[in-house]
């Protein structure tokens, strides 16, 4: 039997904003199937958003959901499970918003290990505004901000976290979406800070900039490099 997203999205938001063939819809089903496997009820599910493509998923998901100030989903979260600690609280973040702007509040929440879990999407670049560089641009990309290539070093989310006391630390691409699936699932079951990078393709700012012309072909470099 076909799975049925609707009873977990707000279909009046359809379709979404997100641009033809971004991964950002992967992601957002394979939250929703482990939601549905944790078998929780939506009202004991909160999911906090930022700015950016990733800010979307607190528009989308039919459950308690706030769309917050950019780089603040830490911040915004954990005052969300202080206040009500039986909920299941995540926050979903970008790159720009998670490791740059919000950087200092992820290293602190991986330090406090309170109990929520973080969806780092990883795109590889500030997509909604245009491409700009992030912290996760590689070296020599093409960006507006960079436009003779990107001149800094990358941050690894992944070994920021675990550095910083995460005490669950994951990354999976969206070519292996099943696999994603699972890692949500555990991650919200853990009780700890728990940090799951999500690497998604964004062709239109990303790969097109950077001789990826199409979706799939960004999804290749991304599965080469994961």
């Amino acid at each position: 039997m076909a799975f049925n997203y609707d009873d977990y999205l707000r279909t009046s938001k359809m379709p979404t904003l997100w641009c033809w063939g971004c991964g950002d819809g992967v992601i957002l089903k394979a939250f929703i199937r482990a939601v549905d496997k944790l078998g929780i009820d939506k009202d004991d599910l909160c999911v906090v958003s930022g700015i950016g493509c990733s800010g979307r998923f607190g528009s989308y998901i039919d459950a308690n959901t706030v769309h917050t100030t950019h780089g603040r989903t830490i911040a915004y979260a954990t005052g969300i499970k202080l206040a009500n600690p039986d909920k299941t609280v995540v926050c979903v973040a970008g790159d720009g918003d998670g490791l740059a702007i919000g950087g200092n509040h992820t290293i602190h929440g991986c330090r406090r290990n309170i109990d929520i879990t973080m969806i780092l999407i990883q795109n590889f670049i500030y997509g909604l505004t245009n491409s700009q560089t992030s912290p996760t641009t590689p070296r020599g990309f093409w960006t507006v901000s960079q436009k003779v290539g990107n001149i800094d070093p990358t941050f690894d989310g992944c070994k920021l976290a675990e550095a910083a006391g995460a005490s669950f630390v994951a990354r999976e691409n969206i070519t292996a979406p099943r696999k994603l699936e699972k890692i949500l699932l555990q991650a919200m079951k853990h009780k700890g800070f728990s940090y799951v990078e999500a690497m998604s393709n964004c062709h239109i700012n990303l790969g097109r900039k950077n001789k990826m012309a199409s979706a799939m072909d960004n999804l290749d470099w991304i599965d080469s490099i994961t």
